[in-house]
């Protein structure tokens, strides 16, 4: 099996796989209507508690069992789990069918950008929004070509594709990011975006919603849980530094999040009034990113410039996501003795056929996302669980073998500590659906219902246990097959 060549190589690709667009549409929205200071505070605490240790856990996985997701939770659990780790697939599958309409939206408004459109006077971009979503031929087409990139990177291999691309696409991302934040802070009235970025508020630590809020954008940020960062483990070379890299990639995670947050909102409150910065924060991800944010380039000095790189930023960081989660399912086909080729044709028309519905409706689009994005809570737990199984014990002292800084007491602290933290974030998500975002929740036909996420993840959990003996027993063995998933004098 192909290993990265270095640590470099690995960080790189981790960093790649967390920053995606959810930092750059996500998070200067909802820090922004959260706290701004206050939650980039709660942030931080969130990253220490729940990121670094389920990203510790995932690389313990991935590094041990040499395995996608199937093979490291049969490994680590024992065979009758097998399921677990297909039910974390199945998630991935879910998210991965529409990441790449958004993908297919990024490359679209990057195209448009280099036309130089977004820097005509009186630009409508309220219909070009319109016109791509009610385009279904341009949309689902934009949409294979993101699919297929991914898969012409992902063919030629771990060295010579995706670790090549991720080490370059990672620094890239990052100038860009870094570029862009330089140009929105110097615009004039751009420091009023910092204020209400950094702004800390006391009385904001008092708010329960602020916490949760903040939690849940750092799990859903960084990846964290997601199988991704395991998936990406398998290939690590022998005794990497779990904690450090862990660490490594939730800041860079945290650094890309707060580049786009500058961006942003020293640009909206630069280039328009606070009314009006504050209505494009409340208009969503898509109405933020793709109507209120494109018009202020042709107010802004450079703007046919920043515009394409804005919108490259976008792309790159949705494709090398995009990635991430393809290589999760090519990896644990591959365990079942598929070639890489066979592996990305099948999931590549997969992915395809199942973003279909999203590329067509931006309301299937809103369910999946909301479905999906809420079910990585449940693979965090899963991570989590495993390890217990495992042993925290033996995961404790697996973990400080390779630690450069003092942190798998915490890291097992926090794992035990994981089930509260999911009932508390999951109630949340629970309490939103039946008192906040106003369906019916017991229809399952309902965007934003609770019966919509329980029956979807409730689907997938009957696939996973139908297939539990059949993928137990085909995907093949790894370091840790045949050894007992917890011993009595390490165990948790």
């Amino acid at each position: 099996m192909e290993r990265f060549r270095s640590r470099y190589a690995l960080v790189a690709a981790g960093i790649t796989m967390a920053v995606g667009v959810g930092n750059l549409w996500r998070f200067p929205r909802v820090a922004a209507e959260w706290g701004g200071g206050t939650f980039l505070i709660i942030m931080v605490l969130a990253s220490v508690l729940w990121a670094i240790p389920l990203l510790i856990a995932e690389s313990l996985l991935g590094s041990k069992s040499r395995l996608g997701t199937v093979g490291a939770f049969r490994d680590f659990m024992g065979r009758r789990f097998t399921w677990a780790g297909v039910f974390m697939g199945l998630v991935t599958v879910g998210i991965l069918a529409y990441y790449a309409v958004v993908c297919a939206w990024t490359l679209y408004y990057f195209g448009t950008s280099l036309s130089g459109r977004f820097v005509e006077p009186d630009i409508d971009t309220g219909r070009i929004w319109e016109n791509l979503t009610a385009s279904p031929v341009l949309v689902v087409a934009l949409q294979l070509v993101s699919i297929l990139l991914v898969v012409l990177v992902l063919a030629r291999g771990l060295k010579k594709g995706f670790e090549g691309v991720l080490m370059v696409a990672m620094p890239a991302l990052f100038v860009l990011l870094v570029i862009l934040a330089i140009r929105a802070v110097t615009l004039p009235g751009g420091f009023e975006g910092l204020r209400y970025l950094f702004a800390v508020d006391l009385a904001d630590f008092g708010n329960a919603q602020v916490w949760l809020e903040a939690f849940t954008q750092i799990a859903f940020s960084t990846g964290a849980g997601w199988g991704l960062y395991l998936t990406y483990a398998v290939y690590s070379r022998d005794r990497e530094d779990m904690a450090g890299n862990a660490t490594i990639l939730t800041v860079g995670d945290l650094i890309a999040g707060l580049l786009a947050g500058i961006t942003v909102l020293c640009t909206l409150f630069a280039l328009t009034s606070v009314v009006m910065a504050e209505e494009a924060l409340a208009a969503g991800n898509e109405g933020m990113a793709f109507v209120h944010f494109p018009p202020l380039f042709a107010d802004m000095p450079g703007g046919v410039v920043f515009a394409p790189l804005f919108f490259l930023a976008f792309a790159l960081a949705g494709l090398s996501s995009l990635v991430a989660m393809v290589e999760l399912v090519v990896r644990n086909a591959m365990d079942m003795g598929a070639s890489r080729l066979t592996s990305l044709v099948v999931v590549g028309a997969g992915a395809f056929v199942l973003g279909i519905p999203s590329a067509l409706s931006t309301d299937v689009f809103a369910n999946q996302d909301f479905v999906w994005g809420v079910a990585l809570l449940l693979s965090g737990l899963l991570a989590a669980i495993a390890v217990m199984k495992y042993g925290l014990g033996r995961a404790h002292a697996e973990v400080a073998e390779t630690q450069s800084i003092p942190i798998a007491g915490w890291f097992r602290f926090c794992i035990a500590l994981f089930p509260v933290m999911f009932v508390a974030l999951m109630g949340f998500w629970i309490y939103q659906t039946l008192f906040v975002f106003g369906d019916p929740w017991w229809d399952p036909l309902r965007p934003f219902s609770l019966m919509t996420m329980v029956s979807q993840w409730a689907l997938i959990l009957v696939v996973a246990l139908v297939l539990n003996g059949v993928l137990a027993r085909r995907v093949s063995a790894g370091p840790l097959s045949g050894r007992p998933p917890s011993s009595p004098d390490v165990g948790a």
